[in-house]
């Protein structure tokens, strides 16, 4: 593996990541968080052990595309003698008896194109992160992969024998594999494989269908909206930072982290853009994860949680697995549940404002949720100018940073807007006097004179990349010269050609060296707020041509190369991608 050349495919439910040549290299079964099945991606070794193999004998080149507006992921490969093959990939997910239909199904279909072409189809699950390989049993039309917690059941037209060695064979007509649960299926193999396909289109192509686009970059902004709304755990509502672990962010460097949980702060941002796109189906069910969390204990709220509100996410390394390219440690887990990040008072506050403004949704927000989200609001107010780990997740040292307290003040200026909104005249006053004093209380302590800029921490003349946001939140206009002038500061100490580091100086693990995809888009959007359009696009098109062949952004990016590092896909990176696009695109009475 060279790249992060990887499509995405997924239903809500699980999702897996399948490479230019066939293979399903990453997947965790049955949830985002479980025990990787299919874990090729973080292992060194040949073979395809860990993967899902659907290989053209001889193949000289493949291309890749989605059916249109979906992610239902077309390959096509040619060999030497320019024989050639078809494969479609999709997890089945569509609307059934009243729900959305999202099984731990994998089904992939193989029809020959042209010639005599020659297949090989390998199937090497394992288990205990990478340690063990899961026995097989097999009967006349399946086979069943047999783990401690998981059996899968692989059905299929190709003969077993075949699957069981990984014998070459001849493809003469279509065929079909479904690897999912270990059940019978209720009809024909074909009628299954070829109604859930249909039926998985035409769902995704109406969810794209109603999305609020902007006039330009559509097909780009649908594919970032697409890859978040996988990300999303429907059953919890939990949104994901990313669907895989121990992607590095830099080579050989040891940030290795696992991003298969869901941080508020990353989450408010995800429902942020994909509202702004209308589709509130998500926005819904993340507040509804936000709602449980906040009546478990709104006084005490982590940075991180499990997909179904786990609090313990202890990480560990796993030895077994070598890493990508063989950059290990492996990590499972991750312990920034354990830090004090105090804006993410703010993150949660204002991803449930939406739930009293927004009146699209089924479920509003009321007096109750309110009185809960005070509890952290009074967090916020106790704690916005005390150290905390920020949101770079330092490991060593603790700040007062900068963004940490904007955001307990975002926490504030949100609460008393609520309050008003719901004619609490008494708690909006109050709420808006401990917004002011917060503020005021910033806008001294975190401005440099020295550099005419804010400072990343207070007292100090650093700065990062998050200071970028101050405008988006609402803490400072556009219009005003300090946030221009930090804008200066950011883009003279931070930028590094087209790309913006997220800080300059060493962290826990030395001085980063790539860049941080989520503070360009943050840099390209604050560009256009200063009314430096032409720049903001150029740099803006730069980023669209970074993104991998399916359309997908991970963490960071190499300056100098312009290879993708982290984990993958980033949601802050696809969340950036889409409000970058809204805030340049011509408007759609401009257009025609």
């Amino acid at each position: 593996m060279k790249s992060l050349d990887l499509a995405l495919i997924g239903n809500c439910s699980w999702a897996g990541f399948v490479d230019r040549g066939g293979r399903l290299v990453w997947a965790c079964l049955p949830r985002f968080d479980s025990d990787p099945v299919f874990p090729a991606l973080l292992r060194d070794e040949p073979d395809h052990d860990g993967a899902f193999a659907i290989e053209l004998v001889d193949v000289v080149a493949t291309e890749q595309h989605y059916d249109g507006h979906t992610p239902v992921l077309v390959t096509t490969m040619r060999d030497r003698a320019d024989n050639a093959i078809e494969l479609r990939d999709f997890a089945p997910r569509f609307p059934n008896f009243g729900r959305i239909y999202r099984p731990t199904m994998l089904i992939r279909r193989v029809r020959p194109l042209r010639g005599e072409p020659r297949i090989r189809v390998t199937v090497r699950p394992r288990y205990g992160h990478g340690s063990q390989p899961a026995a097989v049993t097999r009967g006349s039309n399946h086979v069943r992969y047999v783990m401690p917690d998981l059996t899968l059941r692989l059905t299929t037209d190709v003969p077993i024998s075949y699957v069981t060695t990984g014998t070459p064979f001849a493809l003469q007509r279509p065929v079909d594999l479904i690897l999912g649960p270990d059940e019978s299926l209720a009809a024909s193999l074909s009628s299954i494989a070829r109604d859930f396909d249909e039926r998985t289109v035409a769902h995704w192509r109406e969810w794209s269908r109603t999305l609020s686009i902007p006039f330009e970059w559509q097909t780009a902004v649908i594919r970032a909206a697409i890859a978040l709304k996988l990300c999303h755990f429907e059953e919890t509502g939990a949104i994901v930072a990313a669907l895989t672990t121990s992607i590095p962010e830099a080579p050989g460097t040891t940030r290795n982290w696992d991003y298969r949980f869901c941080w508020l702060r990353d989450a408010h941002f995800v429902i942020q853009a994909l509202n702004r796109l209308g589709a509130t189906n998500t926005m819904e069910g993340f507040l509804s994860y936000i709602e449980n969390l906040v009546m478990r204990d709104p006084s005490h709220v982590q940075p991180v949680y499990g997909i179904a509100l786990e609090e313990a996410l202890t990480e560990r390394i796993e030895p077994a697995l070598s890493g990508y390219r063989g950059m290990a440690p492996v990590r499972i887990g991750n312990d920034a549940y354990l830090q004090p990040q105090h804006d993410v008072h703010g993150s949660m506050i204002l991803a449930a404002t939406h739930s009293f403004f927004d009146e699209r949704l089924a479920h509003r927000g009321g007096r109750r949720l309110f009185e809960l989200l005070e509890r952290c609001g009074e967090r916020a107010w106790r704690q916005w100018d005390q150290p905390d780990s920020g949101l770079w997740e330092l490991r060593t040292r603790a700040h007062v940073h900068t963004f940490s307290a904007t955001m307990c003040w975002a926490a504030c200026d949100r609460l008393a807007r609520i309050a008003q909104r719901l004619a609490i005249d008494a708690r909006a006053s109050f709420w808006r006097q401990r917004a002011d004093t917060i503020r005021r209380e910033v806008l001294a302590r975190a401005w440099c004179e020295k550099r005419s800029s804010f400072s990343a921490t207070f007292g100090a003349s650093d700065v990062d990349a998050s200071l970028l946001l101050l405008q988006e939140l609402g803490f400072v206009s556009a219009e005003d010269p300090r946030f221009a002038g930090t804008v200066s500061a950011i883009e003279a100490e931070l930028r590094r050609g087209a790309y913006l580091m997220r800080y300059a100086g060493p962290d826990d693990f030395g001085a980063p060296t790539t860049a941080f995809n989520v503070c360009t888009f943050w840099y390209i959007s604050a560009l256009a707020a200063l009314g430096r359009r032409e720049e903001a696009r150029e740099l803006f098109e730069n980023m669209l041509a970074r993104r991998n062949s399916a359309g997908l952004l991970s963490e960071d990016i190499d300056p100098k190369t312009g290879e993708l590092w982290g984990n993958l896909p980033q949601t802050y990176s696809m969340v950036g991608l889409i409000n970058a696009a809204t805030r340049l695109s011509k408007g759609w009475d401009e257009a025609f």
